[in-house]
């Protein structure tokens, strides 16, 4: 099989390249020059360089900090919660799925279901007034905790997001599981080792770029959330619940503050920009070892 010359190989890449520029790099220069300019809805064509005061402005904001402070909270606590419990289901459950490959499939109905729409079932089945949930508890043990009020919502977020995006995790680890060597292990096993110092000095090794690349992954996505927590909550009471993608949304369009929230969107970029450099970084450093 002939292999591709270097100028052939480029004409190759083309396409993709003039569809980056196109569709991701001609909306990312825009934003770049809105976040330095005092720009309104009624001058979007021509906005006015004003340096970098729109920065300047979310930096010094409070509400930013907090919602940098919640976005970073939520996606470390599901990011763990989801790749602990997702690691554990793919071991247990290996042996189980080898044999019956069908029962993949139900596991993997909560990604199927868009975060809003994952969001307003949670609403109704947790409304404070009409949801079933605290109707039941509070029939049966007279009384019923708010799950969305300021003291619980972060709890009630976490756990909604936690039930969809575990079996995102799970379906990576079990594949990363299912795809070392079983000679391995039986070599391990004539040697006289027990399971748990196969899982800890073999399994676990080997599946360790597969648990590194989904917590950031994970972690990306949770940093970023919007759509189940807007839908639950909004902003939350003072505020509470205020992820940056919300504080984003609320000083586009409740406040028109374009610029601010360009800004504070480019910012959300370069944090998620910096994540996935070393996440390149890991991988890098794992092909050379």
């Amino acid at each position: 099989m002939a292999l591709l010359k270097p100028a052939e190989s480029r004409l190759f890449l083309t396409p993709l390249t003039g569809f980056l520029l196109l569709f991701l790099g001609f909306p990312a220069l825009v934003n770049l020059v809105y976040s330095v300019s005092s720009v309104s809805f009624e001058t979007l064509r021509s906005p006015v360089l004003t340096g970098f005061g729109n920065y300047t402005l979310v930096l010094s904001d409070g509400e930013f900090w907090r919602s940098v402070s919640f976005s970073g909270r939520f996606a470390i606590v599901t990011a763990l919660a989801e790749c602990l419990i997702g690691l554990f289901l793919a071991i247990f459950l290996a042996p189980l799925l080898k044999k019956h490959s069908g029962l993949m499939a139900p596991l993997m109905l909560p990604l199927m279901v868009a975060p809003a729409m994952i969001g307003l079932m949670y609403r109704l089945v947790l409304h404070e007034f009409a949801g079933p949930l605290p109707y039941y508890l509070f029939l049966w043990f007279g009384d019923s905790p708010a799950f969305l009020d300021v003291n619980n919502a972060f709890k009630t977020l976490a756990v909604v997001e936690i039930l969809q995006w575990t079996p995102f995790a799970f379906l990576l680890f079990y594949m990363a599981y299912s795809g070392i060597s079983p000679d391995i292990r039986e070599a391990a096993a004539l040697d006289g080792a027990p399971w748990y110092r196969v899982l800890v000095w073999i399994d676990l090794p080997l599946m360790r770029p597969t648990i590194a690349i989904a917590f950031f992954i994970r972690f990306i996505d949770g940093f970023r959330v919007f759509d189940n927590v807007y839908a639950l909550t909004g902003s939350g009471a003072g505020g509470a619940t205020t992820s940056l993608s919300i504080y984003i949304y609320q000083a586009f369009f409740k406040q028109a503050a374009i610029g601010k929230a360009v800004a504070a969107s480019v910012l959300l970029f370069l944090a998620s920009l910096a994540v996935l450099t070393l996440i390149n970084k890991l991988a890098a450093g794992r092909r050379r070892a």
